[in-house]
């Protein structure tokens, strides 16, 4: 009989100039949340530094990875040992001048069963990522794992409801969303409330409606981009924390502080996700005959 239910844990945690020591950290957490009971655990994005988007560097491509490669080879052991699926965002080296942000899903036996490279690269004042990123070019993508079939998306993609839509076409019971995402401290005061509310908002928006659970992963803590005691120019930006998970009606059921380390352990459940999309058929009654514009930058 095929499982019910499965347990996600989400891992809200703060990344310092040496990138070892956030890997460190980071197994120690997947470790504490299997411990907990997690099945299906995932990591914020790009955990292994500080945001180092922060600048245009040319020198910081050396931080990029091939997959799979050390981290997925750590990553992978913990995921066999202690037979968990791992969601991990890495900075990928492709090939020599192509890098991408990319979410790794390892399975419970620590082989890697699929990867999503981030679509959507911003370029913001702070989080330069069209310089470090080429857009990813597989898709949207749903995997199946062990425990249940999930979708993997990356931080800036999470406010793109084509995104959303594509991937729980594919049958995916959760959308994780990695992330890095903080207050500008010139704009906290004046904008930082708006600013968290709409980023939670617009992610409830698509548990409801894709009938679908939603788990947005932030890192948390002040950082200037410090690399191996590198900074960044200008005054840093402060991660806002704030971790959760939302069910298929945009309820939270679980969320993390602003601004300390946690653990979040919680439960998809099957069979509320099938009685909502019941009770609620938006894919029922999409009118796939009417969206052909959608292609199109903008309708003059």
């Amino acid at each position: 009989m095929a499982p019910t239910s499965y347990k996600v844990g989400l891992i809200q945690m703060s990344c310092g100039p040496e990138p070892e020591e956030n890997l460190r950290k980071a197994l120690a957490f997947v470790e504490e949340a299997a411990a907990r009971g997690a099945q299906v655990i995932c990591l914020p994005e790009l955990f292994q530094t500080q945001y180092f988007c922060q600048r245009e560097d040319a020198a910081l491509f050396d931080l990029a990875e091939p997959i799979p490669g050390p981290a997925t080879a750590a990553l992978g052991e913990v995921a066999r040992r202690r037979g968990v699926v791992v969601l991990s965002s890495l900075f990928e080296r492709r090939a020599p001048g192509l890098y991408h942000n990319t979410m790794v899903v390892q399975e419970a036996d620590g082989e890697i069963a699929g990867i999503y490279r981030k679509m959507h690269i911003p370029d913001d004042p702070l989080y330069y990522e069209k310089f470090y990123f080429t857009p990813g070019d597989l898709g949207f993508r749903a995997h199946d794992t062990r425990f249940g079939k999930v979708g993997t998306l990356v931080c800036w993609d999470q406010w793109y409801p084509e995104g959303a839509r594509l991937t729980a076409l594919q049958g995916a019971s959760i959308l994780f969303y990695p992330t890095a995402i903080g207050w500008h401290p010139d704009e906290k005061a004046a904008f930082g409330e708006a600013q968290h509310d709409a980023w939670r908002t617009v992610q409830r928006g698509h548990a409801v409606a894709n009938g679908i659970y939603v788990a947005g992963v932030n890192r948390c803590g002040f950082e200037t981009g410090d690399i191996r005691g590198q900074a960044a120019p200008g005054k840093g930006l402060e991660f806002w924390g704030g971790t959760f998970l939302a069910d298929p009606f945009g309820r939270i059921l679980l969320e993390a502080s602003h601004d300390k380390e946690e653990i979040l352990v919680g439960e998809v459940d099957l069979r509320h996700l099938e009685d909502v999309r019941r009770n609620w058929p938006f894919f029922r009654d999409r009118r796939i005959d009417a969206y052909g514009d959608l292609p199109r930058r903008f309708i003059d």
